[in-house]
């Protein structure tokens, strides 16, 4: 055994054994949860995508889907694509690069705002970047990038990318350390390795954490992140959660707080894929402990807190995609811990990249391949609409 690993289990029985009192956090479910299959018909309404990487669903039940080599496109009820709808600009799609994220505007019957997120090509290499326009019936008008990842660097890894609206109308955007660029995480100079919140215009809100300081962007909420690809608001309390991609173990849930370090690279819970030690220690002062961490990995993308009828049991569960090795996953929250995890493999066993509540209480998922789909897990009740 590894002295990383060694030094875990260690740390592990400590924790069991309750030396360690509260600052570690809750343990991984101890084994790995089996695979089942879900509960309910899953159904294919739409194939022959590629490589989806999130979808919305449009007031009148549409879906918004973006496919990372940059195409936007309208699913209807029945599954029909639409041809791609101009407007979106250049996309780096290399590597995990590509278009990413879509999100309406909270006051989208007003203004008909569609936020994106994208790998943005330009000097240095690329970022992740958020535009918006305006959804028209060919295309998206009038659009703008309205905020940058500085600074863009040669990397196709780690771009982060999941867009949240606060309750109060600001935007999260989470973010990745792009890889190759681990020193920066904990920098404040740079919004590498951060969750950022911007106001709905790409303004600043007066209240961000850092605002007041020279030394450190203005947009920055929280800091010390590896790459966080999943995010959703709790609908009963508005925090934000983030589950976000360790290396070789490690992968986190958190609900980032203003002005708190989540500590990568200097405390993990995962090891160099190559199984070589990230860092010596999971903890250090002034930094935070996940709520909850997978070792083996899940790899997250992808999360929403369910809120519907179709599955009543499920309301207050928090769902997130696996890539790896391929799931639903549900986790039953109480207290502000997980007291549950179940993985729905089985006709999900796919790498599934997002998940979405459908306006019928349906769960909606995107399966991340060349040849990507979109799945619905509903109610054997719920499947002849």
């Amino acid at each position: 055994m590894s002295s990383s690993r060694s030094a875990r289990s260690v740390l592990l029985t400590a924790l069991a054994s309750g030396a360690l009192g509260p600052v570690f956090a809750q343990t991984p479910r101890s084994p790995t949860p089996a695979s089942i299959d879900p509960p309910g018909v899953v159904t294919t309404i739409a194939s022959g995508l590629e490589h989806p990487w999130s979808l919305e669903f449009l007031p009148d039940g549409r879906m918004l889907v973006t496919e990372r080599p940059g195409r936007l496109r309208i699913v209807d009820t029945a599954g029909h694509r639409s041809e791609p709808l101009a407007g979106i600009p250049a996309v780096y799609a290399r590597g995990q690069g590509g278009l990413l994220d879509i999100a309406l505007s909270p006051r989208f019957a007003e203004d008909r705002l569609v936020y994106f997120s994208f790998a943005e090509p330009g000097e240095g290499g690329a970022g992740t970047a958020v535009g918006r326009g305006r959804l028209g019936e060919h295309a998206l008008e009038d659009v703008q990038v309205i905020w940058r990842q500085t600074p863009k660097v040669d990397s196709g890894s780690h771009f982060g990318s999941r867009l949240t609206f606060a309750r109060d109308g600001t935007l999260f955007i989470t973010m990745g350390d792009r890889a190759s660029q681990r020193p920066l995480v904990q920098q404040l100079w740079t919004t590498i390795g951060k969750v950022v919140r911007i106001n709905a215009d790409g303004s600043i809100p007066e209240d961000n954490p850092f605002v007041r300081r020279k030394d450190a962007r203005a947009e920055i909420w929280s800091y010390g992140h590896r790459n966080v690809e999943a995010a959703a608001l709790d609908p009963q309390t508005g925090q934000l959660w983030t589950v976000e991609h360790g290396a070789r173990g490690g992968d986190e849930l958190n609900h980032p707080e203003a002005g708190r370090n989540y500590g990568w690279p200097l405390i993990t819970y995962g090891v160099e894929y190559s199984g070589a030690p990230i860092s010596d220690a999971q903890t250090k002062p002034g930094m935070e402990q996940p709520v909850y961490w997978w070792d083996p990995v899940i790899a997250p993308s992808g999360a929403v807190f369910y809120s519907g009828n179709a599955f009543p049991a499920w309301r207050g569960n928090l769902f997130v995609g696996s890539l790896t090795p391929g799931a639903l996953v549900r986790l039953e929250l109480g207290d502000g811990r997980v007291v549950r995890e179940e993985r729905y493999g089985g006709r999900l066993a796919r790498r599934i990249r997002d998940v979405r509540q459908g306006p019928d209480g349906a769960l909606y998922m995107v399966t991340d391949s060349e040849h990507g789909e979109i799945l619905r897990l509903a109610p054997p009740a719920a499947t002849h609409r």
